[in-house]
Formats: structure tokens, sequence, C-alpha cells
């Protein structure tokens, strides 16, 4: 429940999908969990663990997305927490996932923990878009979704310090898979 008492805003369906419709600037993600236990997801990470090969079209429409931001000049950008080894989903994201949103324009970026302590990044992910609006993405620890939470506190400055801390740590992924 927010800090004030009232009940917490849950974006789901149109409403959550009206965040990235709606984005006039930037759209930035801080990923911070090892796995993510997506139903949505999960025959495509069993065929990369099974040794498939990338379907084709795979994440087209998400591609579509970040290509007509980008092509706007809108900027679609994600930090990623990682600690080597990766795990098997990690795996899934640095071979299937990442490299074909980053070719469709998204601003990628690593930050690798395995060496050095976590800069002061928090254990929760979230989307800040357009710096004004911040959404909680809430998960279990096995990695599934809980829900996606609209955060109502008018000051978000440490959002936006996160977001700086998490780019200033991070490689591009083209770096960084090298």
């Amino acid at each position: 429940m927010p800090a004030d008492g009232s009940s917490p805003v849950l974006l789901d369906g149109d409403e959550w999908q009206a965040c990235f419709r709606e984005v006039k600037r930037s759209a930035f993600r801080l990923e911070v969990h090892q796995t993510y236990t997506m139903p949505a997801e999960a025959k495509a990470v069993r065929d990369f663990l099974a040794g498939a090969s990338l379907p084709e079209g795979f994440n087209a429409p998400w591609h579509q997305t970040v290509r007509e931001h980008t092509a706007a000049g809108r900027a679609m950008t994600r930090a990623k927490i990682v600690c080597r080894p990766l795990t098997p989903y990690s795996r899934y994201l640095f071979e299937w996932c990442i490299p074909g949103n980053v070719a469709a324009g998204e601003d990628y970026r690593i930050v690798d923990v395995t060496e050095r302590p976590n800069p002061g990044l928090p254990e929760q992910d979230f989307w800040l878009f357009d710096e004004s609006t911040v959404v909680h993405l809430n998960y279990r620890p096995d990695g599934t979704q809980i829900n996606r939470e609209l955060i109502q506190d008018r000051d978000i400055s440490t959002y936006l310090a996160w977001r700086d801390l998490a780019l200033e740590n991070a490689v591009p992924f083209s770096a960084y898979r090298t």
C-alpha cells in the first residue's frame, strides 16, 4: 500500500500498453532480477535451453514499438544488472532477446556486479516514462510477476538518480558481450 494509505494503482491490459503508446520523450527500464518467469516466454525459454534456433520474427511486436519510438526521436533505454555466471534465463536474454532489441534501436546496457558491489541500485524493477511517471514491476522470488504498480509519489528524484547511477555504471550490451 502506498505510504499515504491510498490503494495502489495497478496497471494491466490497455492501461499498461498506454504507457508505451503515450511516451513523448523517453522510456527507461531498470532490470534487477536474474530470472524472470513470464508465462508468455515459457515456451521460448524452453526452446532456447533445448538448443533450438531463434524463431523467425521473434519478439517482432516489441521491436516494432522500439523502432517507432526511436524513429520519432524518443529514447528507449534499459539497464540490466547481471552477476556471472549468467542464469539460464539471462543467457536466453543475451542470445535471443537483447540483440534484437538493440538492432531495433533500444539502448540496452549491462551493469555487472560480479566483481564489484552493487553501486547503490535498488532491488526493484521499474519503468520510468518521460522522466515523470514511474511504474514498479513487482516479482516473486522465483521471477513470476505479481503486478505493475503506478507510483503516485510526485517526487521521483530517487528514480531519476537510480537511472543515472545505473547508466553511469553500465556498459553498452555490444561492448559487454564482446
